[in-house]
């Protein structure tokens, strides 16, 4: 009789166990047919692999040995079977492509424009997408293997998201833009002065960073003290905008609706980088140029929504999709 990998989970079960009832309960057995099988195990090895008396089954001197070789055996089998199994399933495709693909996002507008341009691209593609508004817990789960790569953005000049080991590279720098109803009276200036500003109430959606410590520091310098940053959802922030209870920080390329309006910030005191980032030992992480390259597109795409925006990246070069740079490492 040859061994196999069922003979090997049975020496080890009936060792668990202690002894042969309780391990034939175990396997779903009975206990005749786990005896039969076991004395057929002992008689290919060359001898008897437990004592067995009124106690229980313990191992012999050449139990211990193969139960030995059992433990390792059976976990290295079992990740060789899971290993295999992910190649097989990021092999599927052409070239570098997975098939599929688990993006993180935090609040941001790049996430549909990039599965829109994942869908056009490679329509076999399996894309899942997971949202929060912590960059630091979607880098962890880069890290982690629970996503492949992630959105992310950062005040200014911050570091990535601190998590170690994974590639960031900046898809876009943005200035930060104020929401005002369509009734206040800067919501037709080209731009704002923070100071005009100093009595009112503050929205943003939230995040961790130090953006809120950003914030303070610009307005500071304005000479006043924001009386209060209220932190919520989107559809929230636009409610407060509309009330008059509010004015919101946004992204430049916030869509213009009715009753709204985004508009500049004098001379651009508070920036944020739009970042993407993966492992570099990531099941897709061969995928990353291709990755890249359409999320600066998807990013593109909603930067030519914005009319307002667009005017104003023709007078301030410096903001806007960055040119293809090499990765940084964090």
């Amino acid at each position: 009789m040859e061994l196999e990998l069922r003979h090997f989970k049975i020496i080890v079960a009936v060792a668990e166990a202690g002894s042969i009832t309780k391990a034939a309960s175990t396997l779903g057995l009975a206990q005749p047919a786990l005896t039969a099988q076991l004395h057929r195990i002992e008689r290919a090895l060359g001898g008897p692999l437990f004592e067995r008396d009124r106690k229980g089954a313990r191992p012999t001197p050449l139990g211990e040995l193969v139960l030995s070789r059992a433990r390792l055996l059976l976990p290295a089998v079992s990740g060789l079977r899971e290993e295999a199994a992910r190649f097989a399933n990021n092999a599927s495709l052409p070239g570098d492509t997975p098939s599929r693909l688990r993006l993180g996002s935090a609040t941001g507008p790049v996430l549909g424009g990039l599965v829109h341009q994942l869908n056009a691209a490679y329509p076999d593609l399996h894309v899942t997408t997971h949202v929060s508004w912590s960059s630091e817990e979607l880098a962890a789960m880069v890290a982690d293997g629970r996503v492949d790569y992630t959105l992310a953005g950062v005040c200014g000049d911050a570091p990535p998201p601190s998590q170690p080991g994974l590639i960031w590279r900046t898809l876009a720098t943005d200035p930060v833009f104020v929401l005002l109803s369509d009734k206040h009276p800067l919501s037709t200036q080209s731009e704002v002065e923070l100071g005009d500003l100093a009595g009112v109430q503050w929205g943003a959606t939230p995040g961790d960073g130090c953006f809120a410590d950003c914030f303070a520091a610009a307005c500071a310098r304005a000479g006043f003290t924001p009386r209060t940053l209220y932190e919520t959802d989107v559809v929230s922030c636009i409610d407060l905008v509309e009330s008059g209870d509010a004015v919101v920080l946004c992204q430049p390329m916030f869509r213009q609706m009715p009753g709204v309006v985004a508009v500049p910030i004098a001379g651009n005191p508070l920036r944020w980088r739009n970042l993407i980032g993966w492992h570099p030992d990531g099941s897709a992480a061969a995928f990353s140029d291709q990755l890249v390259k359409l999320a600066s597109q998807a990013y593109a795409d909603v930067i030519a929504r914005s009319a307002r925006y667009t005017e104003f990246l023709r007078d301030h070069p410096g903001f806007g999709v960055e040119l293809p740079e090499g990765p940084s490492s964090n």
